[in-house]
């Protein structure tokens, strides 16, 4: 029953926003990696009235799950909304230690396989490959930070084509491995490999993050930190503290609106969209 009822919320959720932005919600899927039996999957959405002339911005979300679970449809609202607002959005699925007995190694491996396919795949998108932002939450926000930070690519790839994003937005992201901090138990002493606060360098990403000042996972000062390390390259870093609110308060009722608002103002003020936010 449980189940049953979170899935008509769902639907009703849904409908609700298509009702709103106009926006259709029945997205593309695209395998953009492919190993032995498994398939890796996107999940596309254009903005309506999209013109195969125009080439579009992009953002790529990754789900959250501490690297051992999670859903591919965990920012499905998030990505109807901006596609409303003239993006083409993109949630990609990655491998995860339940499913898939991997690590975290191989789930930013996979990230950064989705941005590089993204890339190379822009025409056949209606994407501009030189404005493509990664997005996600938790251990999905360390996917993205990861995408652009570190060296963890698929050998096989091609890879003069880039993995690395033009732009971050982070809800309470990990990311810092290092001794003591979240995730360290599982990467050990590889944590200079895919902490993404250990491999900041100049040329970082325009990053946004967004933390509850309640986290007890991901912690201000340690968000404190990565905005000053990143200011100290010389790349952009907002931080946006929400008094009182715990890990993955982005994804409930007022929080919901107020993080992808910001994310809207954030995007606005590269570029990458226009306009006022319309939720």
């Amino acid at each position: 029953m449980h189940i049953r009822l979170t899935f008509l919320f769902l639907l009703f959720g849904l409908g609700h926003l298509r009702a709103q932005t106009g926006q259709d919600t029945i997205p593309q899927a695209f395998v953009y990696k492919k190993m032995d039996t498994l398939s890796l999957t996107l999940r596309v959405f254009k903005p309506a009235g999209f013109d195969s002339g125009n080439r579009y911005p992009a953002i790529v979300f990754f789900f959250g799950g501490g690297w051992i679970n999670g859903n591919i449809g965990q920012f499905q609202k998030q990505a109807i909304y901006l596609a409303s607002r003239g993006m083409v959005t993109i949630l990609a699925d990655y491998r995860v230690q339940s499913r898939h007995h991997t690590t975290p190694f191989e789930a930013v491996a996979d990230g950064k396989s989705a941005i590089r396919y993204v890339r190379s795949h822009a025409d056949e998108l209606g994407i501009d490959p030189d404005r493509i932002v990664a997005a996600g939450g938790s251990a999905g926000g360390h996917v993205a930070a990861a995408t652009d930070l570190t060296k963890l690519d698929e050998p096989t790839e091609n890879l003069s084509i880039s993995s690395r994003p033009n732009a971050l937005v982070l809800f309470n992201p990990v990311f810092n491995n290092g001794p003591g901090e979240y995730g360290y138990d599982r990467v050990g002493a590889r944590f200079t490999e895919i902490s993404p606060y250990h491999n900041i360098r100049k040329g970082a990403a325009p990053t946004l993050i967004m933390l509850g000042t309640k986290d007890k996972l991901v912690l201000v000062a340690t968000a404190g930190a990565y905005k000053a390390k990143l200011a100290e390259v010389g790349s952009r870093g907002d931080l946006i503290l929400y008094p009182e609110q715990p890990h993955g308060f982005f994804n409930r009722g007022e929080w919901f609106t107020r993080t992808l608002r910001d994310t809207d103002v954030f995007l606005k003020s590269l570029g990458y969209i226009q306009g006022e936010p319309t939720l």
